[in-house]
């Protein structure tokens, strides 16, 4: 399909620069395409109420980690030209590949040094050398600690990996290292958040269970490209980058339950919908699933295994806005955001969310 059919305006006040307090005061866009009232303006405290008793809601238990490091390169001369570099993905104990700027003023051998001016650090200096460079910035750093050590010291001198959208208008900051945290996150990888689960709080997960809505934990670590734009004319020619997920057997096992009694699966997230249809069989069938995934959903797809999501507004253009045409139609989205748009929503990682009923011709 022409990428250009997934384009839209975006005024930039509708860009969420904080998360709604409390979280589940966040509003919430119903979206039913085979319903007359098509669109619903609701809010997240009404989740409980939109669902009904046998359904099973999945989380990604994912955790984000401070992986926006700043530093400077050292030991070749007196310049000590300043690095910005965001972790990607773990290779080893000691070393990670990174997009760093500017990436032209590094080469192999070279070595940064990060930290941060007036941050208590009780693990000395950390240092990286540059193993490889690739394109686009891309390098593979091999830091001076190892395992559980490096683990810490990222923590002290990194920062939340905030998107563009929000990092090119304000820094990340201390309060951001709570509100870039669902309350699910348990299992450290990701370098974006599952941005669906931020609208929970304890009080919304309890009236969920005390109207007979399962919770189930997937885990998928959220990759760099989650929220890029795809460039490429056609979505034929464009190439999802894999990301790591896990589907346990007690999790599966639970799911396939639900639906033979007559649930419906909802996925929290792009996130979670795209490690579930990877793990479902053609009949929709959940098996365990431990691996990489590059599910790339565009409209046209066939879901399998989610029957309802939850998700966030999106930005144009991007894969996660395909996502969400293929679930409910691309000219019902369409309306969706143009209602969203004109009625105040909040947009992005931090922004309102919305509730999507799978269109019948999908099934």
């Amino acid at each position: 399909m022409r990428t250009d059919l997934f384009d839209f305006a975006l005024p930039e006040e509708r860009i969420a620069l904080r998360p709604a307090s409390p979280r589940d005061a966040a509003r919430l866009l119903v979206v039913r395409p085979d319903h007359a009232a098509e669109l619903e303006d609701r809010t997240m405290r009404d989740l409980p109420e939109l669902l009904r008793a046998g359904d099973a809601l999945v989380v990604n238990d994912t955790k984000v980690i401070a992986a926006s490091l700043h530093g400077r390169r050292i030991g070749r001369g007196d310049r000590e030209p300043a690095i910005a570099a965001t972790l990607i993905k773990r290779l080893d104990g000691s070393r990670w590949k990174a997009l760093v700027k500017p990436g032209k003023r590094l080469t192999v051998g070279d070595v940064v040094r990060f930290g941060s001016e007036g941050r208590v650090c009780f693990l000395g200096q950390l240092d990286a050398t540059v193993e490889a460079k690739g394109e686009g910035g891309e390098v593979t750093l091999a830091f001076a600690f190892h395992g559980a050590v490096l683990d810490q010291a990222l923590a002290e001198r990194g920062d939340m990996p905030l998107p563009p959208y929000i990092a090119g208008r304000r820094p990340a900051d201390e309060q951001d290292r709570s509100d870039y945290q669902t309350m699910f996150a348990q299992e450290e990888g990701s370098v974006a958040a599952p941005t669906a689960g931020l609208h929970f709080t304890e009080n919304l997960v309890g009236r969920l269970h005390e109207r007979g809505i399962a919770l189930q934990r997937v885990t998928l670590h959220v990759g760099p490209g989650t929220f890029l734009p795809v460039k490429a004319e056609d979505t034929s020619a464009h190439r999802m980058q894999p990301e790591w997920g896990n589907v346990s057997a007690e999790t599966a096992a639970a799911l396939n339950a639900a639906r033979c009694g007559g649930g419906r699966i909802v996925a929290v997230g792009s996130t979670a919908l795209r490690l579930l249809e990877s793990a479902a069989a053609a009949d929709g069938t959940l098996a365990p699933f431990s691996g990489e995934t590059a599910l790339f959903v565009t409209p046209g797809y066939h879901f399998r295994a989610v029957d309802v999501m939850l998700t966030n507004f999106h930005l144009p253009r991007s894969t996660l806005f395909m996502l969400a045409c293929a679930f409910c139609g691309l000219e019902t989205m369409r309306r969706a955001y143009a209602r969203a748009i004109a009625g105040g929503y909040r947009f992005y990682s931090y922004g309102d969310a919305c509730l999507l009923f799978r269109a019948s011709q999908t099934r």
